[in-house]
């Protein structure tokens, strides 16, 4: 393949965040997949003779005539596509990734050096402009600290390789100084979708309630309009805008005053759970998943205080219901982070928050704005509802020790709760290590 004659389609938002619409230089593109699927399931034709309408027509005519005049969405469920979004900010992140049919990757911030990362230009002012520059002086100023104050508590072991050894400094080192990095830190990410996923999402994106995640969604609806102009120029419709603007202005984010872990809800029936009780007992380990028909029968609602950067990670389960939390520094931070700095750095961390707090305030913004500037460590207010085979999922997945602590935490106070209730056979890490080198073995690298 010549990488030089690829057509990547490429488009820029006013604050520099780059789009790319993939181009695999595929004989046979997205539109024209779906094309060949539609036309196999309307006849009994071989698909060689699909082929040749194929040859003949072209995905294009072919997806203007059948999608956008008839509106068969099932047509556009066959055709794919991935884009890559760079230097957007962790809340754009976040809302795109708001979606139980989101599939992509993030940039792991476990192993990025901050201090070589793009900033997402929010100088609307000159205290803004000064608030960011702050926020990352800080972050730099701690990173050596850290890491020589990693090595003289956890010190190599014999058994440890001296290259991993350095490397797990450093990347506790980073995951230790991003937890005050703030939300306008950016961050990359691969959306790979169907085509009429991204038409969906994009169409709740431009009613989102930052401006940047709307200015980023009409890009990226520009750059897919270009490589599919046939797939994405369908009408829209003012009544349909119009109830998205209020719906997502007014619901968009769960902001509620949650002090301690409860359950809201539990619809598990005791009697009937006995029915099953087979399923559970017989099930041989963590890596085996339960029958998904149980995710018809019972559910379970907490809410509970977790910090921005462990929610994240519970943002993952896609099997989950939970509505996009409000980052604010209401609920402060959480302690654990304060816990684990060296000594020297704790109280020049809390003279630096209080410091940002008073200039945020200052700034007479509106509440979803504000977040750009508070750090991912602090608190925010999380109501989720899990099916049962979800729930357990979640808890032996995030109850083990490679799981950063604050979620770990989490994991463990929701399994005893469902003990207590109905003692269901789990896998539990049990263990707390509070250094593992082999944590940071988890990364991908070029041999």
């Amino acid at each position: 393949m010549c990488l030089e004659k690829l057509n990547h389609i490429q488009k820029e938002t006013e604050q520099w965040v780059q789009v790319y619409a993939l181009d695999t230089w595929a004989c046979i593109n997205s539109e024209a997949e779906a094309m060949l699927q539609a036309l196999h399931s309307r006849s009994t034709w071989w698909i060689k003779a699909h082929l040749k309408v194929l040859a003949e027509k072209w995905a294009e005519e072919f997806m203007w005539k059948f999608y956008v005049w008839y509106g068969h969405k099932s047509i556009w469920d066959c055709g794919s596509m991935t884009l890559f979004i760079e230097w957007l900010s962790m809340l754009w992140a976040k809302a795109i990734q708001d979606s139980k049919l989101y599939n992509g990757q993030e940039a792991s911030t476990r192993y990025i050096d901050f201090s070589k990362q793009k900033i997402l230009n929010l100088a609307w002012n000159k205290l803004w402009e000064e608030i960011q520059e702050q926020q990352r002086n800080f972050y730099l100023s701690i990173l050596e600290p850290l890491k020589k104050h990693l090595e003289q508590k956890f010190p190599m072991q014999e058994w440890e390789k001296e290259v991993i050894y350095k490397k797990a400094i450093s990347a506790k080192a980073f995951d230790i100084a991003r937890w005050f990095l703030p939300a306008w830190t950016t961050t990359n990410l691969a959306w790979h979708s169907n085509l009429r996923q991204i038409a969906d999402r994009v169409l709740q994106l431009r009613h989102h309630p930052l401006a940047e995640v709307r200015q980023i969604a009409s890009t990226v609806l520009d750059t897919v309009n270009e490589k599919y102009p046939n797939s994405f120029s369908h009408k829209t419709y003012e009544e349909t805008e119009e109830y998205l603007d209020f719906v997502n202005k007014k619901y968009y984010y769960f902001d509620e005053n949650i002090k301690d872990l409860i359950l809201v809800q539990d619809s598990i029936d005791k009697q009937e759970l006995d029915n099953y009780k087979d399923i559970f007992e017989n099930r041989p380990n963590e890596k085996t998943e339960l029958p998904s028909f149980l995710n018809n029968i019972w559910t379970m609602k907490f809410r509970f205080l977790l910090d921005f950067w462990s929610f994240r990670d519970i943002q993952r389960h896609r099997a989950i219901n939970q509505r996009m939390p409000l980052l604010t520094d209401r609920q402060w931070f959480n302690e654990f982070y304060i816990q684990n700095l060296p000594e020297e750095l704790q109280e020049k961390a809390i003279q630096h928050l209080q410091d940002i707090r008073q200039k945020i305030d200052s700034l007479n913004l509106s509440k979803e704005e504000r977040q750009y500037y508070i750090p991912m460590w602090y608190n925010i207010s999380n109501e989720v509802l899990w099916t049962l085979p979800a729930l357990i999922y979640m808890i032996e997945l995030r109850s083990t020790r490679f799981v950063h602590p604050t979620l770990r935490k989490i994991a463990h106070e929701i399994w005893n709760i469902l003990k207590e209730k109905h003692n269901i056979k789990l896998f539990l890490d049990e263990s707390w290590i509070e250094f593992d080198s082999k944590r940071w073995e988890q990364d991908i690298v070029m041999k």
